[in-house]
């Protein structure tokens, strides 16, 4: 098992639909054409969950974007005559003259991410010699240093101003959400609903009915700009990007928290959703939506924590709380969309990472679960799933849907 990546693999500037089947593919596409400038056309076959959601997820529109000005051909192969290395795996030719020159197989494993078969040398450094939370906490705790402070000595401190641009970015892509109105485009007509939630104020409206109100028309503004391919920030994907921020925002404006705090929440949350990443998955295709959706609010209830000045237990307690009750969770998205149940999950889940963070308060010394065991949990829950709740739009909503309308 190899230790975590740096936090700027984890949260990623870019353009939404999906991490992992927009941007991954988009950015080996890249990567291929710059290796393959004399090709005058280009191939690509996509299997597995890349092809049963491609469509709805622009995986093609993505990949002729990235290859263009070069002709290219891409290929939905859903049943592939191969067993798949992961399932969201694509093979690049590059052709000149008619005849191919040259091929390379890409595996888009989530938030972004991309692994080149037999080029395993390209893969970005290790950053924490930790891999465990456990480990983590126990280094912490006999430095007497916060989860935080761990994070700057890891990364160094220009953590800080990469965590500045992320958060600026997250708060920016809140805003266009609640500025936008009108129809997401696919076929669904799912209309925009974060500015309706933002604006929808009650005259006797009590505090709690107003918390859940602003953090779901925050959640609500990332999620519909993510589906409409507008700038987010993958936390730890697409998919799952409105989670984080919008839980972040309401509480910093809730209790006048500087920003230089709110960095500290994110670098506690960012190391959650790394731990997940390398020991588990935050791939929707491999492990359903309790990898994305789950770790987002694993991600914001130890950020909330780390926010609220918790102890590293509470922290842990937070994380834990938030992912054991997504275990089973599937990805189900009608027509391959990111638009229904994707969106409003998003605000449930921001919630519910407040719940988590309100439990942590009291109870995180009577827990029995570690965050470590819950995330092997997920993992295994996940391999375990029917593919057809594995991002394939074949079970679940994306199923019956069909059948109903």
């Amino acid at each position: 098992m190899g230790a975590v990546k740096s936090l700027t693999e984890l949260y990623k500037i870019g353009s939404g639909p999906s991490s992992s089947h927009t941007m991954g593919p988009e950015k080996a596409a890249r990567i291929f054409k710059s290796e393959n400038k004399d090709a005058d056309q280009f191939k690509a076959l996509i299997y597995g969950s890349l092809a049963k959601t491609g469509k709805g997820h622009m995986t093609d529109k993505a990949i002729i974007r990235a290859l263009a000005p070069v002709r290219a051909e891409i290929q939905f192969v859903p049943q592939a005559d191969f067993v798949l290395p992961h399932p969201n795996t694509m093979d690049f030719f590059a052709y000149k003259d008619g005849q191919q020159t040259t091929s390379m197989r890409v595996l888009s494993i989530g938030g972004g991410d991309i692994v080149i078969e037999g080029r395993e040398e390209m893969q970005t450094p290790d950053v924490y010699p930790e891999n465990t939370f456990a480990e983590i906490s126990t280094i912490c705790k006999a430095n007497q240093i916060r989860l935080s402070d761990y994070v700057e000595q890891c990364e160094g401190k220009q953590i800080w101003d990469f965590l500045s641009g992320i958060w600026e970015a997250m708060k920016r892509s809140i805003d266009e959400g609640l500025a936008a109105t009108g129809i997401l485009e696919g076929g669904l007509n799912v209309e925009r609903k974060a500015q309706y939630l933002y604006n929808q104020r009650h005259m006797d409206e009590g505090p709690e009915t107003r918390e859940n109100r602003i953090v779901s028309a925050y959640a609500f503004a990332v999620n519909e700009q993510n589906a409409a391919a507008g700038t987010i920030v993958t936390a730890p994907t697409c998919g799952a990007s409105g989670t984080v921020p919008a839980a972040l925002r309401y509480m910093q404006q809730k209790k006048h928290i500087p920003d230089e705090q709110v960095l500290r929440a994110l670098a506690v949350g960012g190391l959650i959703g790394n731990l997940v990443k390398q020991n588990a998955s935050i791939s929707g295709a491999q492990c359903g939506c309790q990898a994305e959706v789950g770790t987002a609010c694993s991600m914001a209830s130890a950020a909330l924590a780390e926010l609220s000045g918790m102890g590293i237990d509470q922290i842990e307690y937070a994380a834990e709380v938030a992912m054991e009750h997504h275990l089973g969770l599937t990805c189900d998205p009608i027509n391959g969309l990111v638009q229904i149940p994707c969106i409003e999950r998003n605000a449930v889940a921001a919630m519910r990472a407040i719940n988590a963070l309100s439990l942590a308060n009291f109870l995180s010394n009577t827990r029995k679960i570690s965050f470590d065991l819950v995330v092997q949990t997920m993992y295994e829950t996940g391999l375990d799933m029917n593919s057809s709740y594995r991002e394939t739009s074949e079970g679940g909503l994306a199923k019956l849907y069909k059948i109903d309308s």
